[in-house]
């Protein structure tokens, strides 16, 4: 760990400070390109679009950037470090965006009292971006800020914590059913945890199919039922009358089990307890909730993944949120949908169907990749995921009316180049 931790420090300190620059998209190198790049030929794009505001998506770069925003209250599972701590985070969203889908970043770590404060100071900046991208604000307040700027903004807005990790969770959920027999439909899935991700994940497992009667949310003080007094609106969505009042109760006979909550939260005794080729996605991050280790000893019929990059079965966001607004910029939608999201894990769900490249398997190690136990999701090098990914995000956005532009000439795109060639 300490190697670890040299080493991160090093690379984000040399050989210059951060991850991510400013770069220049056009010619510089004489007299008249600098006239056109600023006074006096700016003037030009500048009347234009004080003209038509929809220019400025032809004249400057808006079209092709998204803002990364945090206040620091949720930063990754290390908690409230304040808004100047989540910069290191922020600006590592902003180079999987550009490395995965061609998409630029300017990183804002907002210092706000409230959360109106946060919400005032984003929409009066939204004008300068394509798409805004919140990461790392803490429940409940990420969803009365997401659900405001969806509102008061007219580009889409997308917290990731939440709708990112659902998108990926819902694809392996419902390949790891099929692997193992099971429909979403029918399935019995406890769900430890009731914060952003975990209300966002089974929200829209349910709007894929899943049963709210066949979910089981488990927050510090047991199961999320109707005779509970003391739930929020978001927890209370997941409410209904069962006589299970612990975890252990939950896990008897359950057949998934999503843990989006705390390190070696689920026991050996739970795991034994639950239903044939049970599926466990123990997503706390570094330690999950199980480690794979104990969980394979346990049960050899058990479909286990992690949010770890050293185990099989990653559930790792970046499979989704590059392409989904890849897609999504590429038709201007004016938000991202829920049909948009179905779109994005039925997608991701297919492609993990498909044969493997061999240049997929070389990136790790040469293992064989191929659609089973350990491999119900796609992995990050994946080059199919932008083609497949953005086009049904695309797709989803043109045929539910929140587009504005018509579905691009260049599409489906083959890879990040694409996004400037067409």
């Amino acid at each position: 760990m300490s190697d670890l931790k040299t080493a991160a420090l090093e690379y984000h300190a040399n050989p210059r400070p951060g991850k991510l620059s400013v770069e220049l998209t056009k010619a510089t190198a004489t007299a008249r390109d600098l006239s056109l790049a600023y006074s006096p030929g700016v003037a030009e794009p500048v009347r234009e679009i004080a003209r038509d505001p929809e220019l400025a998506y032809k004249y400057t770069g808006k079209g092709n950037l998204v803002a990364v925003i945090s206040d620091g209250t949720a930063i990754l599972g290390l908690g409230n470090l304040g808004p100047l701590a989540s910069k290191p985070v922020m600006e590592g969203k902003g180079v999987l965006f550009k490395r995965f889908a061609g998409i630029d970043v300017f990183d804002i770590e907002v210092d706000s009292e409230s959360p109106q404060a946060f919400i005032d100071t984003v929409k009066r900046i939204s004008i300068t971006f394509g798409g805004i991208n919140l990461e790392d604000i803490k429940a409940p307040e990420c969803f009365e800020i997401e659900k405001a700027l969806i509102e008061q903004c007219d580009i889409p807005v997308f917290h990731d914590d939440q709708h990112g990790t659902a998108i990926v969770t819902a694809a392996g959920m419902i390949n790891a059913l099929e692997i193992a027999g099971k429909t979403l439909s029918e399935a019995k899935i406890v769900c430890l945890g009731a914060g952003a991700a975990a209300i966002s994940c089974m929200k829209l497992i349910i709007s894929m199919g899943a049963k709210l009667e066949n979910i089981y949310m488990v927050d510090s003080k047991g199961v999320i039922q109707s005779e509970r007094t003391d739930l929020n609106q978001y927890k209370a969505m997941f409410a209904h009358p069962s006589s299970k009042r612990t975890l252990a109760d939950a896990l008897d006979g359950a057949d998934v089990f999503v843990g989006l909550s705390g390190p070696n939260l689920l026991s050996a005794e739970g795991l034994k307890s639950m239903a044939p080729n049970p599926i466990v996605f123990a997503c706390s991050n570094p330690d999950p909730e199980i480690s794979p280790e104990l969980a394979h000893a346990t049960r050899s019929d058990v479909i286990m993944a992690t949010g770890r990059s050293d185990y099989p079965n990653q559930v790792n966001n970046v499979l989704g949120f590059p392409f989904i607004f890849r897609g999504a910029l590429d038709v201007r939608a004016k938000r991202i949908n829920e049909e948009m999201k179905v779109a994005a894990a039925n997608a991701l769900r297919e492609l993990a169907k498909l044969p493997v490249p061999q240049e997929v398997c070389d990136a790790y190690g040469g293992a064989k990749l191929e659609f089973g136990r350990e491999y119900i999701i796609p992995k990050p090098m994946d080059v199919r995921l932008i083609t497949l990914i953005s086009d049904a995000v695309a797709k989803a956005a043109i045929e539910t009316g929140v587009a504005t532009l018509p579905y691009p000439k260049n599409y489906p795109l083959k890879s990040v180049d694409d996004v400037f060639n067409g």
